[in-house]
């Protein structure tokens, strides 16, 4: 008998679920990993494929497909399932088809006996986690969005190669609502250690040409011009995913900007929002609070104010 295996549950085994998957066998995040799809077949060929490469890798994993009762000794489900992005919609355009889809997996999940840590990536991914939570009855910090952890990925990458510099000297995170109308708050971001603010101060001739508008907009936009190029943006998240997933296993008291409940952090309550939070093993430990500057505080509260009246439409 196995002592102390973990085990992690991925539902939808899409192009999104299937990259989190080999992503996570390459770098051997768990013991067990079990694969769930309405398409049984899919989720299968997915499992056989992932058996397949561990013959190279290493890795002593074990990789299936199965189905719901899976869940009940997991120590996270995954949720990955979506439909196919519509050219032209923004991710809070897919909110009553995304909630259809998580009134068809929660129940599921839950009736296995299910009381672990649920990580939502279907978009729009911060009223999902909420709506998650909700549904499954879990206490918040079990359940955890990948809200804003990509976007920051995203800045940091930018911010390193404008700078020249490695990513892990950069700093940096989007907060608020993982979508059109999140935040990059400026004053809190640095690169070894220097604000980013003070860095353009600093070396005007040098930095010129950079634009913190500019910036924000591209962050915000680069995810519609992958997924119109190849159909859904995967390696990014599914690395994103396997971080949150890696920090909760291994009880790292990691900080990432995840999706989680706000319980007055920043004066807002009761909705989930793209917010830096420390990760150990029984989820979301506590939130960070920066000191906002006055323009970042309004913005911020813009943000979770469109998050709040989407979540209005799911009338919970």
């Amino acid at each position: 008998m196995a002592i102390g295996r973990s085990k992690v549950v991925i539902v939808g085994t899409g192009s999104v679920g299937a990259a989190v998957a080999f992503d996570m066998v390459m770098n051997y995040i768990c013991d067990d990993l079990t694969l769930i799809d309405i398409n049984k077949e899919k989720s299968w060929a997915e499992a056989t494929d992932l058996q397949h490469s561990l013959g190279y890798s290493g890795s002593r994993m074990r990789v299936k497909a199965g189905e719901y009762e899976e869940c009940k000794d997991a120590d996270i489900v995954i949720i990955a399932a979506a439909l196919p992005y519509i050219t032209g919609q923004t991710r809070l355009d897919m909110l009553e088809k995304a909630a259809g889809i998580m009134n068809n997996i929660v129940p599921n999940i839950m009736k296995s006996g299910f009381f672990g840590m649920i990580v939502v990536i279907t978009n729009p991914v911060d009223v999902m986690s909420y709506y998650v939570h909700k549904l499954s009855g879990l206490p918040s910090n079990k359940v955890i969005g990948t809200g804003t952890a990509l976007d920051s990925a995203r800045l940091k990458y930018h911010l390193a190669d404008v700078m020249s510099v490695d990513p892990q000297s950069v700093h940096a995170l989007c907060m608020g609502e993982h979508g059109d109308s999140q935040i990059i708050p400026w004053s809190q971001i640095t690169v070894g250690g220097k604000k980013f603010l003070d860095i353009i101060n600093d070396n005007k001739i040098r930095l010129k040409c950079f634009d913190l508008n500019s910036v924000t907009e591209d962050i915000k936009k680069i995810a519609y011009r992958i997924v119109n190029a190849k159909g859904a943006t995967t390696f990014g998240i599914a690395a994103t995913t396997v971080q949150i997933v890696k920090a909760i296993l291994r009880d790292e008291n990691k900080v990432i900007p995840v999706s989680a409940m706000l319980n007055g952090e920043y004066g807002e309550s009761g909705t989930y929002a793209g917010v830096p939070a420390v990760l150990d093993n029984q989820g979301v430990k506590e939130l960070v609070e920066y000191h906002l500057s006055e323009s970042e505080k309004v913005e911020l509260k813009k943000s979770i104010g469109i998050i709040k009246d989407y979540k209005k439409r799911l009338k919970l």
